[in-house]
């Protein structure tokens, strides 16, 4: 009664996490027929898709330099969770003041996973860029029970290969969520006269070490220098402050918008 064509679609809505009982009143098609869907396959046509990591020889994600940057977003400001019907949601957490980080979040999300829907969801202050699919784990096996800075987080073989082809993308990532760029003042004596002098500086605030350390060791490989400061004796924010480091981080970051 159905056409390969409204098979396809109805397998794919499963593929990204709805439940059988979801995508039945979304479509008016029987749990019955969908089920038989994903357990028999049509011609020249696999009823379940899967990620270049569950196929039997896994290579990284196709768009390495848009998971760099998704990456480092999630470390920051994301979440994997999951549900009853198998699937998973990423979610990442953008300020609506950023209207141009949601729009590369978004472009990102679906640069990765394509075959996925990518929505907008407004909360207060903020929009969650989210997606549903039952890779997402695959794709951030750093998803686990907890807050990030209360476990361990290190990064796979193939995600460093990532970080180490791309590391300003991954870098913007993490800037884009847990940093800014700001003006920072002081005043000098100049002349037996106080003036007033102003300095470019980005900081990075993150309360896992672990993602710290990820976001220092990436710096120093791209030759920016960098400092932390102490909050009540305990490591904080990373500060890039020099003049040459400031100029290499405008070049490939620059202030978010």
């Amino acid at each position: 009664m159905y056409d390969l064509a409204t098979r396809r679609r109805t397998v794919a809505l499963v593929d990204q996490g709805l439940s059988l009982n979801a995508v039945s009143k979304r479509t008016g098609i029987s749990r019955h027929a969908i089920r038989q869907w994903l357990t028999r396959l049509e011609p020249g046509h696999s009823s379940r898709s899967q990620c270049s990591l569950c196929r039997a020889d896994p290579e990284p994600p196709s768009d390495s330099r848009a998971y760099a940057y998704l990456l480092g977003l999630y470390l920051g400001d994301g979440c994997v969770s999951g549900h009853p019907s198998g699937g998973h949601t990423l979610r990442i957490a953008c300020a609506d003041a950023w209207p141009g980080l949601i729009d590369a979040c978004r472009s990102a999300m679906e640069r990765v996973r394509p075959e996925n829907k990518v929505c907008v969801v407004q909360r207060q202050g903020c929009v969650a860029v989210t997606s549903c699919s039952k890779h997402w784990p695959c794709l951030f096996p750093q998803h686990g029970p907890g807050k990030k800075h209360e476990r361990t987080i290190a990064l796979t073989p193939w995600q460093q290969r990532i970080v180490d082809t791309h590391p300003w993308g991954f870098l913007r990532g993490l800037v884009h969520s847990d940093g800014c760029r700001m003006t920072n003042w002081t005043t000098r004596l100049i002349g037996g006269e106080r003036k007033r002098y102003e300095y470019p500086r980005y900081f990075f605030t993150n309360r896992s070490d672990d993602i710290r350390r990820l976001y220092c060791d990436t710096l120093g490989k791209v030759g920016v220098e960098w400092t932390i400061t102490h909050r009540d004796g305990t490591p904080y924010n990373v500060s890039v402050a020099r003049r040459a480091s400031v100029a290499l981080m405008d070049a490939h970051i620059g202030p978010k918008y």
